[in-house]
């Protein structure tokens, strides 16, 4: 069983993402797609006259700030177009995908965060109205049964609250948490890098390999959204998934080697 997260920024090429899985779709591998959207959700945040905010938490990592309306624009994109895309693109080579969030089905069933704490001009503040979760359980067994049925997953990463809300749910995160369910031998965390750089934005500083029992303390090197793959790589291994790679979805195969191994093998 394989996971794969492919992320939602500038210059990710999902046609040739679309060509190699369905290529190991044929192949007989079967597996699930989560992904992102979040460069089309600026975008479209910005033409509606509400522009994305991004905050930091007191332990240093950055989020989108969702209140109700950005909820809305984030729906539009992620169970819209960035999910039928992905959908279109796979039925057109012959892959019978099917797409839907983790509110469809309780998927992904998390608890809501009411309220934030977050830094902001040096300050700790609380902000309310916040609508993003944590994945806390996964309906592996709706999964498991499109799979048997022939269908391919394509997940957009929003999740079910105990009273029905629907979350914000971090993507990378997850996608580590339907790997952990579904007991995948391997998680793709694809990106627009080739994995983990001791120093950013160098490319060349590719750290190919973390060892299993080390992830955590390459938190350091982690910039941006970075650190919430490597976060989500620790609990995946943590929690028996064989292998994390970070791999790159901007060239051509990109599936297929980071299964070779390109990109940062977490192993």
């Amino acid at each position: 069983m394989l996971v794969i997260k492919v992320g939602g920024s500038v210059g990710i090429d999902y046609d040739a993402l679309c060509d190699d899985l369905a290529r190991l779709w044929h192949e007989g591998q079967r597996l699930v797609l989560v992904h992102g959207g979040s460069d089309e959700t600026n975008r479209l945040a910005e033409a509606l006259g509400h522009p994305p905010r991004f905050v930091t938490s007191p332990s240093g990592h950055s989020s989108r700030y969702t209140d109700r309306r950005t909820l809305e624009i984030f729906e539009m994109v992620y169970c819209g177009t960035a999910n039928k895309g992905l959908v279109e693109r796979l039925q057109g080579r012959q892959v019978n995908a099917l797409g839907l969030s983790g509110l469809d089905g309780r998927l992904l069933q998390g608890k809501r965060k009411a309220s934030i704490r977050i830094i902001e001009d040096g300050r700790q503040k609380v902000l309310r109205d916040d609508w993003t979760g944590t994945v806390e359980q996964v309906n592996a067994p709706l999964l498991r049964m499109l799979l048997e049925h022939g269908y391919l997953p394509v997940v957009a990463p929003l999740a079910c609250s105990e009273k029905g809300e629907p979350l914000n749910v971090d993507g990378d995160r997850a996608a580590a948490a339907i790997a952990v369910a579904l007991r995948a031998e391997t998680l793709l965390l694809l990106s627009n890098v080739p994995g983990l750089l001791r120093t950013f934005p160098d490319e060349a500083s590719l750290i190919p390999h973390i060892p299993r029992q080390e992830v955590e303390s390459y938190l350091d090197y982690a910039q941006g959204r970075m650190k919430k793959k490597v976060l989500g790589a620790a609990e995946a291994i943590e929690q028996g998934v064989g292998r994390v790679i970070l791999g790159d979805a901007r060239v051509h195969g990109c599936v297929s080697r980071a299964l070779a191994g390109a990109g940062t093998v977490v192993a």
